[in-house]
């Protein structure tokens, strides 16, 4: 019933609801799409050493995060690209030139040199929750700036990138990615992106991944000034879990969850530190380890050799060990 006493229509109410909706997902693309673009890649066969031989082509999404011109994408839409094409929304076409590409997490930056463009507003995309209303842009089979909409369906996922690597807080959600969405961006009902588009499940319908944009922050920021980034690795597995409430209480942590150390390589860092399976890592070098996504920020500079000190939690115990993280091969950055 409403204020004036009278019993509403359910039929006008339904269409309100979804009229509400329906303004919701507008307002989120207009705020977006001036900044997708989309990226013809060219690159030559790798056999070929004529420089006139075929090139194979490929396409995929992108948008522009910066106002002088810096583009995200995914790594394994530009990789081994010979020429790169950036078309604009509105229909501009400027040639782009890798900055720096990261397998490790699906993601690439480019750079156009092109007047007045319009980036994007980043969000934060630990404020998301499943449900959550999201909206995908991108240009699937070459349809233009084409868009789709859902909601979170879950949140941190795990996704094993091309090069191997397990990719951490990945969003899943429902809106209908297709090849060509690649390195779109997905918003949240503001507008703002919370992620980068980067993989479906075949033949599964409704399973979509993103890429969160708290790890596209970093990676893009290193990726801008480095070409590449540099990890450190400890040489073990491990996953998030919760800390016992006594615990967090009992030794006053500044976090409420951790890494589980699942297992220890044979000769490496963690065994030479003498950490052990069931171990939980709470801090490097007196920085909060909440989770597995800030473990490999932390080590992400971790690749010369110097001695770190890895906070954790043995049983009720609350321990220091020194560990020496060694250099994972990094990717070379663009010639």
């Amino acid at each position: 019933m409403t204020g004036d006493g009278t019993v509403p229509d359910p039929v006008l109410e339904e269409e309100r609801i979804l009229d509400v909706y329906s303004r919701t997902v507008v307002r989120a693309v207009e705020r977006t799409r001036p900044a997708v673009v989309y990226l013809e890649v060219h690159q030559r066969r790798p056999a070929a050493r004529d420089a006139s031989a075929p090139q194979i082509r490929g396409t995929g999404s992108g948008f522009v995060f910066t106002p002088d011109g810096f583009i995200l994408t995914n790594s394994h839409v530009v990789q081994l690209a010979s020429r790169i094409d950036v078309v604009l929304a509105d229909g501009g076409r400027f040639r782009g030139a890798l900055v720096g590409d990261d397998p490790d997490t699906d993601l690439a930056v480019v750079r156009i040199q092109a007047p007045g463009l319009v980036p994007v507003a980043l969000g934060d995309s630990s404020a998301l929750r499943p449900g959550q209303i999201v909206v995908a842009v991108g240009n699937p089979y070459g349809f233009q700036c084409t868009v789709t909409a859902g909601v979170v369906s879950a949140l941190g996922r795990s996704l094993r990138s091309r090069s191997g690597r397990l990719i951490d807080d990945v969003i899943q959600t429902d809106a209908a990615l297709n090849p060509g969405s690649s390195g779109g961006p997905l918003v949240d009902s503001r507008g703002e992106v919370v992620g980068v588009n980067t993989a479906t499940i075949l033949p599964a319908q409704g399973i979509c991944f993103a890429i969160a944009i708290n790890t596209v922050k970093f990676v893009a920021g290193r990726l801008i000034r480095d070409g590449f980034i540099r990890r450190g690795y400890l040489g073990l597995g491990g996953q998030n879990v919760a800390l016992p409430r006594r615990l967090v209480r009992l030794h006053d942590l500044p976090v409420e969850s951790g890494v589980l150390v699942l297992s220890v390589e044979k000769a490496g860092p963690a065994l030479e530190a003498g950490l052990r399976e069931g171990d939980v890592i709470i801090s490097l070098d007196g920085q909060p380890v909440a989770g597995i996504d800030d473990l490999h920020r932390l080590l992400a500079d971790r690749w010369t050799g110097d001695r770190a000190r890895l906070g954790i939690l043995r049983a009720s115990e609350r321990l220091t060990v020194a560990i020496v993280p060694r250099q994972t091969r990094p990717v070379a950055g663009p010639p």
